[in-house]
């Protein structure tokens, strides 16, 4: 388990992934070894699994996404899956419970391209079918 003093670790990285480990430690009221070693450990321990690129809206805006409801073949459905994720435009993919068995969410530059990736993952291996929709609007919580 993780200490109070690496939660606070974690927040400081968590607003901003590329702070310097002096000023984590200058934050922290640490010392920057002590910093060094807290990241090593959460790396060791695998809380921390790496380091990600946060996209800015102005750049996002330039995409359209969609919500891909797919239904697979119950044999072929891990093949599925990593077929999809095989390809660059299906960003997540999530098992579900009900009628279909993942929702994929593609992100392209244009219509044109959605469809033809849409009509790409329809015709993978173990897709059964699929009911697409495309994100007009995304609402964030304040």
């Amino acid at each position: 388990m993780i200490t109070e003093a690496e939660e606070k670790l974690l927040s400081v990285l968590k607003d901003d992934v590329r702070a310097s480990i002096t000023d984590i430690a200058k934050k922290l009221h640490i010392s920057r070894a002590t910093v060094q070693a807290r990241i090593a450990k959460l790396e060791h321990l695998g809380v921390i699994k790496g380091y990600t690129l946060e996209l800015g809206k102005e750049y996002l805006d330039n995409f359209i996404s969609a919500h891909v409801l797919i239904a697979t073949t119950q044999q072929l459905s891990v093949q599925a899956s990593l077929n999809l994720f095989k390809m660059p435009e299906v960003s997540d993919l999530f098992s579900i419970s009900g009628e279909y068995d993942l929702i994929a969410i593609v992100k392209t530059k244009n219509t044109e391209r959605l469809n033809t990736v849409l009509g790409n993952i329809a015709r993978l291996e173990g897709v059964d079918r699929t009911y697409s929709s495309v994100i007009l609007k995304t609402k964030h919580r304040n």
